[in-house]
């Protein structure tokens, strides 16, 4: 199944597919032109996990009309012989290392007329495990697919995003390293990046139409519309014609990709340690709280469902997606202090990590608890399925309902366990009512517009189905892991399923070194405050 749909809906809130699929395609021009000297396309070839002193051979492959000259080159590890680097076929001889590490290639091509082109690969090499552990195997081999997961990008800056002169992109290395602590020696996953993504997104006319068809097109856009056109390949931070934010747009660039309300990103340096053996934590109650949860592979930002906003007195907290909906770019991603991240998935990720839904995701990002999180996908065309269900507010209280159908007048006590009943509480927006968002859309709060219309259904874990933290362990060699969730309606539209990504409660317990942080209470509650 194929990630190409034509409609996205968010509960009945109908929500653009500019940041969600790619929305059909455009047709061609029936006429025919002949274009001579164009830049060449280069693949350096698929990344692989090898083992010392194997040999390793790098295939790379090149489009072009003409001549062309061929260099290798490595940018990233322990240096290694390679052979003729003037050809597309080379090899070398898998160096001895002491921990699993990352080799990095480049292939560059020059026509000597265009600019020159050049791809990546990376080649994962396991250390020799000498202990008797007989899982320290499998550990290990986890591990260095974890590792190689990572998009590395040692060369390119951004165009349109600049912090203090050229912002580099995305994640500038990865490796594992072993840290002294209090009763041990731990390995983790290090990973230096930046999180200014390097999404290059084609837009199609379906997308131009959702742009325009946006509630406050008519102020949002400086002209009452996009100066986007169809076909056009906008980039990270280029202008389309939106009213941005002043925030940070004037000093670091940015204006005019993002809608009116949040502000610009700025370059965001993130050193994170990801525990190479996450351990299941001890504390049921770990919530995820705002802020960073975790990292794309491209070293984005993940955050949780939140917004941090509630209608009532720390109470229907709205669910990010929803409410920020067209606050959001054409990838999906917006700024908080600066930061970019995603609260939900987003296609172009997808097209990075070549995800078409075909088999089971790859590896979008890791929380912050060490736990990688996979696509939206199990298998060919089959969703991962969230654990998550919307509640009845017309039903008995026994149920989880209020007995009040079409009102909001109670909350679960346990969210975790809807047979413990409900309490009273402050009303929220009846079923249906309107809402105003902090950009100043009109939204309707249908059930599910808030984190307390959902309870988890205690569903047994097999197959697709996924846990109350948004993963599981379908013994396949991942381990555990989570998984970004969507629904698929009867008309084939792709949306967002709460809890999203990760979460509401971490799975694995957080190291002392770690970037995330949790909110502890006795129940799941509303995300910390600071």
């Amino acid at each position: 199944m194929k990630l190409f749909f034509n409609t996205v809906k968010v509960m009945s809130l109908v929500v653009s597919c500019v940041f969600l699929t790619a929305c059909g395609s455009s047709s061609s021009d029936s006429s025919t032109s002949v274009v001579t000297d164009s830049a060449p396309s280069v693949d350096a070839g698929v990344d692989q996990v090898v083992e010392q002193g194997d040999t390793v051979t790098l295939s790379g492959s090149v489009e072009d009309d003409g001549d062309y000259s061929i260099t290798w080159a490595q940018t990233q590890g322990t240096n290694v012989s390679l052979s003729d680097v003037s050809t597309l076929t080379i090899e070398f001889v898998a160096p001895t290392v002491s921990v699993d590490e990352v080799l990095e290639f480049e292939l560059s091509i020059d026509d000597g007329t265009n600019d020159e082109v050049t791809d990546t690969v990376t080649i994962t090499v396991l250390a020799t495990d000498d202990s008797d552990d007989e899982s320290g195997g499998e550990d290990s081999s986890l591990s260095a697919n974890h590792l190689a997961s990572w998009l590395i990008n040692n060369e390119t800056t951004s165009t349109y995003i600049q912090n203090n002169g050229a912002v580099v992109e995305n994640v500038q290395s990865a490796q594992i390293v072993t840290v002294s602590e209090e009763t041990s020696d731990v390995d983790y996953m290090f990973v230096s990046a930046t999180d200014i993504p390097k999404y290059d997104v084609t837009l199609t006319q379906a997308q131009i139409d959702a742009l325009n068809n946006r509630p406050k097109a008519a102020s949002d856009f400086a002209n009452g519309v996009t100066s986007a056109e169809a076909g056009q390949t906008i980039l990270f931070g280029e202008d389309i014609g939106y009213n941005s934010s002043s925030e940070n747009c004037d000093d670091t660039g940015g204006a005019g990709y993002w809608p009116p309300g949040p502000g610009c990103p700025t370059e965001q340096s993130v050193e994170a340690y990801f525990p190479v053996s996450p351990a299941v934590s001890g504390d049921t109650t770990c919530e995820t709280g705002l802020g960073t949860v975790g990292l794309m592979v491209n070293g984005t930002s993940i955050f949780n469902w939140g917004d941090g906003m509630s209608y009532g007195n720390n109470v229907w907290y709205t669910l990010a997606p929803i409410a920020e909906q067209y606050d959001v770019d054409v990838c999906g991603g917006h700024a908080a202090n600066g930061e970019y991240h995603h609260h939900f998935y987003t296609s172009c990720l997808a097209e990075l990590v070549n995800d078409d839904g075909d088999e089971h995701s790859p590896i979008y990002g890791f929380a912050a608890d060490g736990y990688p999180l996979y696509g939206p996908y199990e298998s060919d065309g089959q969703l991962a399925l969230s654990g998550w269900a919307m509640r009845d507010y017309g039903a008995s209280e026994s149920l989880g309902g209020c007995d009040t159908p079409g009102e909001r007048t109670c909350t679960l006590v346990d969210q975790y366990d809807i047979s413990k009943g409900v309490e009273s509480s402050e009303s929220g927006p009846d079923i249906g009512e309107s809402v105003t968002t902090l950009s100043g859309n009109t939204l309707t709060a249908d059930d599910g517009y808030y984190f307390e219309d959902y309870y988890y259904t205690q569903t047994e874990v097999s197959g697709a189905q996924l846990d109350e933290h948004n993963g599981h362990d379908t013994n396949d060699g991942k381990g555990y892991h989570y998984h970004i969730t969507l629904t698929l309606d009867d008309d084939g539209n792709l949306s967002p399923a709460f809890p999203y990504q990760i979460g509401p409660r971490f799975k694995g317990e957080l190291a002392d070194n770690s970037f995330g942080s949790c909110d502890t209470g006795d129940t799941m509650g509303p995300p910390p405050q600071g």
